[in-house]
């Protein structure tokens, strides 16, 4: 992955070219910025496979320790589904665009590294679901979050049904999705939907900081923490339990684990082989 690098897919039908930005923030840290800003952020089919063609990439780099999910624009994370480009789709064409959206959300679900999402201002519908598939979100101050898909007579359809219930429990999830209502940074914090809440300004900071914390961490251990954190959730505690033992097995023989206790006796920094 280069520096600031446009990640661009080919011409979409309507003839539009629209990517997001990859950029190393760190050794191991890269910022994933949702780069749209004349939509703000709205997620057309273009972007859709921009988002999914960057992560890709992003999964197979080995350097690549910890994901920041970011925006360019700023008054807006995303705001969700581009409903102007929708409105021209034929029934037809939406059902074949399905599965290009599908794979954005996707895309940033199952990445592979721990992925963190810095919101400001607006992030509704698709946009609260991207950051929903981040394992931490940080919000500031202006940050107002919701799905509203039902107001304009659709479902969530980024994992936005699977993935809030998750954070807040069943009920709140219903009342979020039912209403459609817009909730506020405080509010947010307090159910639950954003994990850190910072000053104005201030989540993308924040988000780069937490992420250089988390990537001088072993690689190897890293992967495999969230592998039995996405895994093991919502099973019986015993099935849970293997999920976890599979996943240690995949580091007690690594080098990381090997180089992590020698330096740990030797009280030196370790040097992560990454495998």
């Amino acid at each position: 992955m280069t520096e600031d690098r446009d990640h661009r897919t080919p011409q979409s039908p309507q003839g539009a070219a629209e990517g997001v930005t990859l950029r190393r923030a760190g050794e191991h840290v890269a910022e994933l910025v949702l780069d749209r800003p004349k939509a703000m952020n709205a997620v057309s089919t273009a972007m859709a496979g921009s988002i999914a063609g960057a992560c890709a990439e992003l999964a197979a780099d080995p350097a690549v320790r910890v994901v920041v999910l970011t925006s360019s624009h700023p008054r807006a994370f995303c705001v969700g589904a581009d409903l102007k480009e929708r409105n021209t789709l034929t029934d037809a064409e939406l059902l074949r665009q399905r599965p290009l959206a599908r794979a954005a959300y996707t895309g940033v679900l199952e990445l592979p590294v721990p992925t963190i999402a810095a919101v400001h201002g607006y992030a509704l519908g698709g946009g609260f679901e991207l950051a929903l598939s981040c394992d931490i979100l940080v919000a500031d101050r202006t940050a107002v979050v919701g799905l509203p898909e039902v107001s304009v007579g659709v479902i969530p359809g980024g994992g936005g049904t699977q993935l809030l219930p998750r954070r807040v429990g069943a009920a709140r999830a219903a009342e979020l999705v039912f209403t459609g209502r817009r909730v506020e940074a405080a509010e947010a914090a307090e159910w639950g939907l954003v994990d850190h809440l910072v000053d104005a300004g201030r989540d993308r900071e924040h988000a780069l900081e937490l992420a250089g914390r988390i990537a001088r961490n072993s690689p190897v251990g890293l992967r495999a923490a969230k592998q039995a954190l996405r895994l093991g959730h919502g099973l019986d505690l015993r099935t849970g339990l293997e999920v976890e033992d599979g996943a240690w097995r995949t580091v007690a023989f690594s080098g990381d684990r090997a180089e992590g206790v020698a330096a740990f006796n030797e009280k030196r920094d370790p040097v992560w082989p990454g495998a």
